[in-house]
């Protein structure tokens, strides 16, 4: 059960993500991967510069999605260099 809740979240995150960098989706596939991604990433550097987002569905959400944001980020310099 703790698989398919991941994937759920890494989806609404990777999502959101690419809702908030404008053109950085990847497709349902991708974002899903890049919202997983995006939850190993804040899960380090959040807590690592004094952020805690809380527990529950809405803050690991919201955790994923700014790491995912992040990878998008790091993605698109990486692209454009």
């Amino acid at each position: 059960m703790g698989l398919i809740i991941a994937i759920i979240i890494g989806a609404l995150a990777g999502w959101l993500a690419g809702i908030v960098v404008r053109g950085g989706g990847f497709g349902l596939l991708g974002n899903i991967v890049l919202g997983i991604v995006g939850a190993v990433v804040a899960s380090y550097a959040l807590p690592a510069i004094g952020l805690h987002m809380g527990n529950g569905f809405f803050g690991s959400v919201f955790s994923a999605m700014i790491g995912a944001i992040i990878v998008l980020v790091v993605i698109r310099l990486v692209k454009s260099a």
